[in-house]
């Protein structure tokens, strides 16, 4: 990768209006160009809101197939300004109700160059219990002129072999559109293991404001470097966050320090003890049953 700016752009999104999202990023994002960015991140589900209060059926309606009116504006916008957007919204699947959580690279020129749909939707999001989501089943990389770029969406952050696959297939940024619902001990762990653990950069821009379906989102995005080096982060408010993104991003064991990096956690992993790759349950019982029939019992 090069050196460049990255900024994140966290909104309070007006619940179930795509029209008033789609102004309301116009006119954030040529701050965060003035700031010299050329990576742009929005938040998890912009266009809507994450908790839409609507069925599977209306909010297909309420949104659309991708190119479409969820992201033509964002891209005519990313062409004017020649820099790269990572724009979430939900996208209409094949047929009426099935919907994707989704985040798209816009490139410089307006075309859409990469596209994710969330592999891990969160709780009740999950179509498979009775929510709107169908999960996606890719997670591919994205060559640009910057560098390498991943991309995951909230709650995919909490799972360790989903950033490690980007990492390995070449990932120096992973960016994590988010609407978190959880504490700021959770966004800030994940975060920063996401980062460290497999030395990338992580930007993650979480949602503020409320949704429809009452939920409140508490901001305070963060871009991590691959040392774990927090090197911005925002409040609880519509503001920016951005840095600058350094190739010698490993060059220290942390920021602030002159001890030269003497290690890679890709490199040092030990393949012959790993066993993850199959299915698991925790040995605690939840909180409460979201997955009915699925008996989240502790085992003895």
């Amino acid at each position: 990768m090069r050196e460049f700016i990255a900024a994140g752009i966290q909104l309070a999104p007006v619940s179930n209006n795509v029209e008033a999202n789609l102004d309301k990023a116009l006119v954030w994002l040529p701050k965060a160009v003035d700031l010299g960015a050329e990576l742009v991140i929005f938040p998890e589900t912009t266009t809507t809101g994450f908790e839409t209060g609507l069925s599977k059926e209306e909010l297909w309606d309420l949104v659309d197939f991708v190119p479409g009116k969820t992201t033509e504006k964002i891209q005519e916008a990313a062409a004017k300004h020649r820099v790269y957007v990572v724009w979430p919204t939900y996208e209409r699947g094949e047929e009426r109700g099935v919907l994707y959580n989704s985040a798209f690279l816009i490139g410089r020129d307006g075309k859409i160059i990469g596209a994710y749909r969330k592999t891990h939707p969160f709780g009740k999001e999950m179509v498979q219990y009775g929510g709107w989501t169908t999960s996606g089943d890719k997670a591919d990389v994205f060559e640009t002129d910057l560098g390498t770029i991943g991309i995951i969406i909230c709650y995919d952050g909490d799972f360790p072999d989903l950033s490690t696959t980007l990492a390995l297939k070449g990932a120096e940024v992973i960016v994590r559109p988010s609407a978190l619902l959880r504490t700021y001990e959770h966004w800030w762990a994940t975060n920063f293991a996401r980062a460290y653990d497999n030395h990338v950069y992580m930007i993650a821009v979480n949602a503020v404001g409320g949704d429809a379906g009452g939920n409140y989102y508490f901001g305070h995005s963060m871009i991590i470097a691959p040392n774990g080096w927090k090197l911005a982060q925002g409040r609880c408010a519509e503001e920016i966050i951005y840095a600058t993104l350094k190739r010698d991003a490993l060059k220290y064991i942390y920021g602030g320090m002159t001890s030269l990096q003497s290690f890679d956690h890709l490199e040092d992993r030990n393949l012959s003890v790993y066993d993850v790759m199959r299915p698991g349950r925790a040995r605690f019982q939840l909180g409460r049953y979201i997955r009915e029939g699925a008996g989240n019992k502790a085992k003895d």
